[in-house]
């Protein structure tokens, strides 16, 4: 049901973000605790603001009271993903090349299931991660198909 949910989410949200040029990040239909939630992250260069966050989901939550995909009561959440926001697709990945990224694989990449460092460079499905071991910097390539999670990750 909650992959439903997220579908008939996105084909509705979709057309109210390209008016605003606005981007979907991702979208989660979870339960916690008692409480279901429907949660729409939303994005653009430069981040987005509350009142954006507030527009979209104002409409947002007019369509799906039109369409009523949710039988359940639930609650409606659209935010920005934040400065660990999830990469999700390729494009993403190439549209951050130069950034810090933390990446949870599926299965090791020379004997690790996890890295963090610098994107250098996602060519052909593979990605090259630039990552430092004490003093030393390394470089690891992970093909795409290798990837369970990915998001940016915030350095001091």
């Amino acid at each position: 049901m909650s992959s439903q949910v997220i579908k008939t989410t996105e084909e509705l949200v979709l057309p109210i973000l390209e008016k605003k040029n606005l981007e979907l990040v991702d979208i989660e239909y979870v339960k916690e605790g008692k409480n279901r939630f429907l949660r729409v992250y939303i994005d653009k260069n430069g981040g987005v603001d509350i009142s954006e966050c507030g527009e979209v989901s104002e409409e947002l939550s007019e369509k799906l009271d039109e369409t009523d995909p949710i039988s359940e009561a639930y609650f409606l959440e659209v935010s920005s993903p934040g400065v660990e926001r999830p990469l999700k697709s390729k494009e993403d990945f190439e549209k951050h090349i130069n950034s810090n990224i933390y990446v949870k694989l599926y299965e090791p990449v020379d004997g690790e299931k996890s890295y963090e460092g610098v994107l250098k460079r996602f060519v052909d499905d593979v990605l090259t991660i630039e990552y430092k071991v004490k003093t030393r910097k390394l470089t690891v390539e992970i093909p795409y198909s290798k990837i369970a999670k990915a998001r940016l990750a915030v350095t001091f």
